[in-house]
C-alpha cells in the first residue's frame, strides 16, 4: 500500500491473482428480480452481489429479471475479495444479457463504484492493480501453481485494518523500486522461487499481532510453509505451492483446532483475458 490520498482512499500496488476457490452464483430466468444467499448473515445493504444489482438498475435505468441464488464459499472478511468477486460476477452477467435485454452501461464504472477490488475481477486473471485499485493491468497466462489457505475463527474489518495501518509510519517506496514490479516479472517468468522470496504485505505485522492469525501463520511454517502470508487485509494466511503433491504435503502436517478452516486450492486457469 502506498500513501492515504486527501480524499480518504489510498493508492495501492499490488499482484494479485484469482483462486479456484470461488462463491457459487446461480441465476434462473423470472419476470421479476429475486436475491438470496445461503448466508443469512450476509443480506443488506452490505452485500456487494446485492448492491451490484442495484448498481445495474441504476445505470441501465432497468429492471432485472431474475432469481439470483448466492452459496458462500469463500470465508466473509478473509482478505480473498469473496464479496468483490461476487460483484464483478453479477455485473459480466447482466452486459452479457443473463438479467434480460438492457442497454449498454460502462460495467468498469459500475465496478468501482462499488469497491476498490471490484475492476480486478472483472479480468479474470492475474494482474498489476495500481491508484485506488481502478488501473488494472492484466499479466496474461498463470502459472499452474497451488494455493493453501488457513482462516482462524477470527475477522478483520479492511477500514479498520487501514486506519490502523495510517497510525504507524511507513516507507513509502518508488515506483521503480516496487517489489510488486519485480513480482510481476517473477510471475510472468514463472519464477517460483523469485514470486515466493518476494511475497509481502504491509497489512502482515499488525494483523500478527491478533494471537489466531498468528498461530496460523506458525502452523504452516511449522508445517513446511516457506513463506507464510497475510492474504490482502486478513484474516486468512497462505501459502503458496509449487504443485498439488507439495500443497498436500503441507496440509497434512498441518496441526491445527478444529475451528481454524483449512481451504486447499490453485490459481485459476483461464483464457478469458485473451480476448
Amino acid at each position: 500500500m502506498l500513501a492515504r490520498r486527501n480524499d480518504g482512499y489510498h493508492d495501492i500496488r499490488s499482484v494479485m491473482v484469482p483462486l479456484a476457490l470461488a462463491d457459487v452464483i446461480e441465476i434462473e430466468p423470472d419476470t421479476r428480480l429475486s436475491f438470496r444467499c445461503d448466508d443469512g448473515a450476509l443480506y443488506g445493504k452490505e452485500n456487494l452481489a446485492l448492491r451490484a444489482l442495484q448498481a445495474v438498475e441504476a445505470a441501465t435505468g432497468s429492471r432485472l429479471q431474475g432469481n439470483v441464488t448466492l452459496r458462500k464459499r469463500i470465508p466473509v472478511q478473509s482478505g480473498l475479495g469473496g464479496g468483490s468477486s461476487d460483484a464483478a460476477t453479477i455485473l459480466l452477467a447482466a452486459a452479457e444479457g443473463r438479467f434480460g435485454a438492457l442497454p449498454p452501461f460502462d460495467v468498469l464504472e459500475a465496478a468501482r463504484g462499488l469497491g476498490s477490488d471490484v475492476p480486478f475481477f472483472l479480468v479474470q486473471t492475474a494482474a498489476l492493480v495500481e491508484g485506488t485499485g481502478e488501473r488494472v493491468t492484466a499479466l496474461g497466462a498463470v502459472p499452474p501453481w497451488c494455493v493453501l489457505l488457513v482462516k482462524p475463527p477470527v475477522s478483520v474489518s479492511t477500514a479498520r485494518a487501514y486506519s490502523s495501518l495510517d497510525s504507524h509510519d511507513r516507507t513509502i517506496r518508488p515506483r521503480n523500486t516496487s517489489v510488486s514490479l519485480r513480482c510481476v516479472d517473477a510471475f510472468q517468468h514463472g519464477d517460483f522461487d523469485a514470486v515466493e522470496e518476494l511475497l509481502s504485505n504491509d497489512f502482515d505485522d499488525l494483523a500478527m499481532e491478533q494471537a489466531a492469525i498468528r498461530h496460523a501463520r506458525n502452523a504452516l511454517r511449522e508445517a513446511g510453509a516457506r513463506r507464510p502470508l497475510l492474504a490482502g487485509s486478513g484474516s486468512c494466511v497462505f501459502a503458496i505451492a509449487r504443485d498439488v503433491t507439495e500443497r498436500d504435503v503441507i496440509a497434512r502436517r498441518l496441526q491445527l483446532p478444529d475451528d481454524f478452516a483449512i481451504f486447499s486450492t490453485e490459481f485459476t486457469q483461464s483464457d478469458i483475458w485473451r480476448s
